[in-house]
């Protein structure tokens, strides 16, 4: 069986943006994720829901909402 490269949880979508990718979770990054994929326009989120889906969509919202909340409150 191939292994799924789609984050399934946060711990592993944390691991793939901080790792894998190298980013830095900043809150300017987080903030502007969570408005293109809050935007159902936008037109790479119509990319990602053609890709992914429309749950995954949900999850990796999900996702930056939490990063945000540990960047506001790190004792969370």
């Amino acid at each position: 069986m191939e292994a799924s490269f789609i984050p399934q949880n946060y711990q592993e979508w944390r691991h793939c943006i901080t790792v894998t990718c190298g980013l830095e979770l900043t809150e300017t990054f987080i903030n502007s994720r969570i408005q293109s994929l809050k935007n159902e326009s936008d037109y790479m989120t119509k990319r990602f829901v053609a890709l992914y889906g429309e749950a995954q969509r949900q999850r990796t919202l999900e996702w930056f909402v939490r990063a945000s909340e540990e960047i506001k409150h790190p004792s969370l």
